[in-house]
């Protein structure tokens, strides 16, 4: 069996509104991989995992006019961080 490719992920802050508990601002990036990376929010995290996930391992998302990027908010409606996920070739 052929091994999967698989592509880093890195999520940019790209919009912040209201006050984020865990003091996320726009430019703040983060790797995603299999853990929360340090100093991101945990709620943030488990929201984007799926969609990085689906990056991470070549896939896309239809609605999205770049292959390698999707866009994602956090679940806090009051306070939304809004995150741009997007593959990174090696």
């Amino acid at each position: 069996m052929a091994e999967m490719e698989s592509y880093e992920v890195v999520a940019r802050v790209i919009s912040q509104k209201g006050t984020c508990d865990a003091n996320h601002k726009v430019g703040d990036e983060f790797p995603i991989g299999e853990k929360s990376p340090p100093n991101m929010c945990s709620w943030a995290f488990y929201t984007l995992f799926p969609f990085a996930s689906v990056l991470q391992f070549g896939g896309s998302f239809p609605w999205e006019g770049d292959r390698d990027k999707t866009t994602v908010a956090c679940p806090d409606p009051t306070n939304p961080v809004v995150f741009e996920l997007k593959r990174v070739r090696k």
